[in-house]
């Protein structure tokens, strides 16, 4: 083992942050080959979790070798040492890019996201692709096809870790990885992040072009033109910071006071919520309140109804057009949209697809993008300024992870002792709606159920406050109850 290896347990390696780990790379005090082998090791200990689809071994690896290479000559880029995953559609050169779904099974992609570039540039290196809901049509990561499986969530393995991104979020939460990317169309960074205790970043979308604020279209298999984002996972808000600047290239790093910060609290987002969720997060606005936050309690009125009008019919319309799209700029072997939808393995998916190549929405389409959006947005940007908060806070998820359904899917799901409702729209209720906005929007570990389940809030900001968004969020996760590590596999 080389001498400058920090003391300590591989497990110690593992619940380095980025931050900390590119620190120590700097100052020579551990061989970036070391901490790919710490991480490496982890990731094979966590394999029952269903975290990767793909383990880039080989090619991480001979990243970490040219690293160290590059650190004796002096010619280190500035984050050798950054190690990230990332969510497996998204594309990464030399790698498979499956969605999750069998028909894409042995595709590899030629080019690389030019947000999984940017950091790649700047000295990451890639452990692998990470699983998720295939085809990122779910929130619960209950993936059924046969090279993938149903991500299990590392605080109990028998319940669900969000999604669609909840590989990057487990191999985040499990220590593969300090960090990593995934995307959001309607919460798929921030559920799972609620659910298995680490921090999830949706950035701005905006109407796209200059208000979008990551560029990846075309290198991600898509839902939505209108409503995708790729979005940074992390266990600190630092590092979801440090990946947002190197994507963006943003230099500012504003100042927030807890004692001049004013937050909206929607009733509409905090009601129906699980009992035992629900006492968790109103914990955590007393812990604000008694660090100066000043709370403005003002609802969102039609918020729901707003976000029904645009939200199914855009995301049920659009991958009629945009799966296809991708598929002709980027696959060599002719795979069409029906050949996805045939192979379809998860009997959610196969569902939400029905819908998609029926075009069942497809006559609110127009209506939904010009008309009810617009009035969405209007609706946020009202509130912003009329109540002058920097961000609305409010529970990420209106319940803690759940059981798995392997027979459907986990089409079902119960609140409290509420009658059963659909998991998708329950799971993504209070996600949902800023998604539609465009507007960005950051999950926060919240502390933990009796049950030791995690607990998210979130806060969602106006569109284009990204970094003061993300500083806000580093003052409450200074504030907030901790949520208690994953235990390792082992448990």
């Amino acid at each position: 083992m080389d001498e400058r290896r920090a003391p300590g347990a591989t497990d110690d390696l593992c619940r380095w942050s980025a931050v900390e780990a590119v620190a120590a790379v700097r100052a020579a005090r551990i061989a970036v080959s070391d901490y790919v082998e710490a991480l490496l090791d982890r990731a094979h200990a966590e394999r029952p979790s269903n975290a990767f689809i793909t383990l880039d071994e080989s090619g991480a690896r001979a990243r970490a070798a040219d690293l160290d290479a590059r650190v004796a000559a002096g010619d280190a880029p500035e984050l050798a040492g950054l190690v990230v995953v990332v969510k497996d559609n998204i594309d990464v050169a030399g790698l498979p890019t499956t969605g999750g779904t069998p028909a894409l099974r042995y595709r590899r992609a030629h080019t690389t996201a030019p947000s999984v570039q940017r950091l790649v540039d700047a000295g990451a290196t890639v452990l692998g692709k990470t699983n998720m809901h295939e085809l990122a049509f779910g929130a619960t990561s209950t993936n059924l096809s046969p090279f993938a499986g149903p991500v299990r969530n590392p605080h109990r393995p028998d319940l669900v870790a969000g999604g669609s991104s909840g590989g990057t979020a487990v191999a985040v939460a499990v220590g593969a990885a300090p960090a990593g990317l995934g995307t959001d169309t309607g919460g798929s960074t921030r559920v799972p992040a609620a659910l298995t205790g680490i921090v999830g970043f949706r950035p701005s979308v905006g109407d796209g072009g200059p208000q979008r604020r990551y560029h990846d279209a075309g290198s991600v298999v898509p839902i939505s033109r209108t409503r995708d984002t790729v979005g940074p996972m992390a266990r600190t808000v630092a590092d979801v910071a440090l990946l947002d600047a190197v994507v963006t290239g943003a230099t500012e790093t504003p100042t927030v006071d807890p004692r001049t910060l004013r937050l909206g609290i929607p009733a509409c987002l905090w009601s129906g919520l699980d009992p035992a969720l629900e006492v968790v997060v109103h914990r955590q606005l007393d812990l604000l309140a008694t660090a100066g936050v000043t709370l403005v309690e003002a609802d969102l009125p039609e918020l729901f109804e707003l976000n029904g009008a645009v939200s199914f019919p855009v995301a049920l319309h659009e991958p009629r057009t945009d799966i296809p799209d991708y598929l002709r700029a980027t696959a060599v072997d002719g795979t069409t949209l029906d050949d996805i939808v045939r192979g379809i393995a998860s009997p959610d998916v196969r569902q939400v697809f029905a819908a998609v190549t029926g075009d069942a929405l497809g006559a609110q389409y127009d209506d939904a993008v010009r008309v009810h959006r617009p009035a969405l947005q209007a609706l946020y940007g009202d509130y912003f300024a009329r109540h002058d908060v920097a961000a609305i806070l409010f529970p990420t998820t209106v319940l803690p992870a759940f059981p798995h359904d392997l027979e459907a899917g986990s089409s079902t799901v119960r609140v409290g002792s509420a009658a059963p409702t659909d998991t998708f729209g329950t799971a993504i209720r209070n996600t949902d709606p800023a998604s539609n906005a465009g507007l960005p929007g950051l999950s926060l570990p919240a502390g933990a159920t009796a049950d030791r389940l995690p607990v998210g809030l979130e806060i969602d900001g106006p569109l284009g406050s990204d970094r003061r968004l993300l500083a806000v969020g580093a003052v409450l996760e200074s504030l907030l109850e901790p949520t208690p590590p994953a235990p390792p596999a082992s448990r």
